[in-house]
């Protein structure tokens, strides 16, 4: 006769292959051993933690918590794959999903996974927050007016950022600025 054990959710979370954290209003309640580690804190340091210590800038910190609203508020859940920052300052590519846990408000609770890209695809230029912004929408393979209209700006002003982004990339064609933000081309 087989005995079912208890599923010990707390080893699940601590042992999971990504990082992991539980978030409420956007502070860091719980996270696992690899997100620490991925982003060069000791998990004590993390606790109570606002997210805004894993952002490059505040202004993207802001930027993505009233991006994400409407997403999460019509599916529930958020995904994208953006720059992150390290305690000793590095940025690196990161891939975050989330769930919500209180529909009408997305903030109030969530879980967020956090796999690390920077093998895959380093930082390679040095970016504004802006280019940083455009450039992980441009990876999601977003065209200049969808990113205008997601991130209220004129579709000019992302050409403009666009742009700079393909001088600081060396990059011929839009494609060829995606490859590389990708780190298919180097």
């Amino acid at each position: 006769m087989n005995v079912v054990q208890p599923i010990d959710f707390e080893s699940i979370f601590q042992h999971a292959p990504v990082g992991m954290c539980v978030s409420q209003n956007r502070i860091i309640h719980a996270c696992n051993d690899d997100l620490a580690k991925m982003f060069g804190y000791q998990k004590d340091e993390l606790l109570g933690q606002s997210f805004l210590v894993l952002y490059p800038s505040p202004d993207e910190f802001e930027r993505t918590g009233a991006r994400i609203t409407p997403i999460m508020n019509a599916k529930g859940y958020y995904s994208d794959e953006r720059i992150m920052k390290r305690a000793n300052q590095d940025l690196f590519w990161c891939h975050v999903s989330g769930r919500g846990l209180n529909k009408d408000n997305p903030h109030a609770a969530g879980i967020w996974t956090f796999e690390d890209l920077s093998s895959k695809r380093p930082v390679t230029a040095e970016l504004t927050p802006r280019e940083r912004e455009i450039a992980a929408l441009l990876v999601e393979g977003k065209t200049s007016k969808l990113i205008a209209r997601q991130i209220d700006l004129s579709p000019r002003t992302v050409e403009m950022h666009r742009a700079k982004l393909m001088r600081k990339f060396n990059s011929a064609t839009s494609s060829e600025l995606v490859h590389k933000l990708l780190g298919i081309m180097r």
